[in-house]
């Protein structure tokens, strides 16, 4: 390595070995150089008259003593005197002109990234919240209760107590029907209701299901009327107690809920019977839709993945009813927060219903 080397780097470089910047004299003094060092650099530009050759004279003091702006890129010496240590370096830079527009290259693509909630979630921070805490609770007592109550109940017995919860709904699917001016759905319903009723057993036995009378369940609700006759569902929520609804569902399920009551009266009136029947809707809705919570749960962003699988779910029941769709099954791999989902272990029976709103 020359002596030219030698002292560039010992002035440039950040080595341990070099003072600090504002003590450049002493980092000189290391070498002794008797004449003066010129290391021309070109930097090729696109505008030569913008070039501006630097001469740079460093004394042993420290002290900067020339630097020439010029319009020639050829380096210029520096004399040096023999008590002096001096090292030229010639750098040509391109004169900045602020008031120049910068220049655009027309084949570059500009990715802006979209800031703020997601669309149809405006207080997703909240929800958010509310997610984790739901979660905790689930895997500390929902999740075990739910497994219990499965493990302690032969199914036969779950079914029963499935079939009842829903023949109690039968009353809601009807007059939502009957809103949304389906006449022959609303006289199925009453025929499913009759039928499960009394010679069901009270709604135990889903006979109406079943031959002769093929009379299968359909899910119906103020909610889905709503947006039968196009009412957006509104904001999304995630609420304890409720899971994932939007505010279109929560009006829907409120009235609902006080039509049983308001028609039947006792005993729905008692809170006990209302809070019994509630309970066990929850732990019956947690045992139906205990594979598609757990894949979810496993996702690698298990809040944005429920969220989409729940308003796609709404979307495509509402469809149902409006006869664009046959059925309201979601395919997963569809779903943009599902890719990160492992595989189910097995196929599912049938596709799983979301947690009531």
């Amino acid at each position: 390595m020359s002596i030219t080397n030698i002292v560039v780097i010992a002035i440039l470089s950040g080595s341990p070995q070099c003072p600090p910047v504002r003590d450049l004299g002493s980092a000189v003094e290391v070498v002794s150089v008797a004449s003066a060092v010129s290391v021309p650099t070109q930097l090729p530009l696109e505008h030569p008259s913008r070039n501006i050759a630097v001469d740079t004279a460093i004394t042993g003091s420290g002290a900067i003593t020339n630097t020439t702006p010029s319009t020639t890129t050829e380096a210029q010496p520096t004399a040096a005197t023999p008590s002096e240590t001096v090292v030229a370096l010639t750098k040509p830079t391109a004169a900045i002109d602020m008031a120049a527009p910068a220049a655009i290259d027309l084949n570059t693509i500009v990715v802006t990234a979209r800031q703020g909630p997601p669309r149809g979630d405006p207080i997703a921070v909240v929800n958010e919240v509310s997610f984790v805490a739901v979660q905790a609770v689930d895997e500390a007592f929902v999740a075990p209760v739910a497994y219990g109550y499965q493990r302690g109940l032969p199914e036969p017995i779950r079914d029963g107590i499935h079939n009842a919860l829903n023949n109690l709904d039968e009353p809601i699917v009807l007059l939502n029907f009957l809103l949304q001016l389906k006449i022959a759905k609303a006289v199925e319903t009453v025929g499913r209701f009759t039928i499960n009723s009394t010679v069901g057993v009270a709604g135990l036995f889903d006979v109406a299901e079943k031959k002769p009378f093929k009379l299968p369940r359909r899910s119906n609700g103020l909610a889905d009327t709503l947006g039968y006759y196009g009412v957006g569902p509104g904001p999304y929520l995630f609420l304890p107690l409720i899971g994932s609804t939007t505010l279109r569902d929560v009006v829907g399920r409120i009235a609902d809920l006080s039509l049983l009551p308001a028609a039947v009266g006792k005993p729905f009136t008692n809170p006990l019977v209302s809070a019994s029947k509630g309970v066990l809707s929850s732990i019956d809705d947690r045992v139906e839709n205990d594979e598609i919570l757990t894949r979810i749960q496993q996702s690698g962003n298990p809040y944005a993945a429920m969220r989409e699988y729940y308003l796609k779910r709404r979307q495509a029941e509402i469809d149902v009813l409006r006869g664009k769709r046959c059925n309201a099954d979601i395919n997963l791999a569809d779903l943009e927060f599902m890719d990160s989902l492992p595989e189910a272990k097995k196929p599912s029976k049938k596709s799983p219903a979301p947690p009531k709103n």
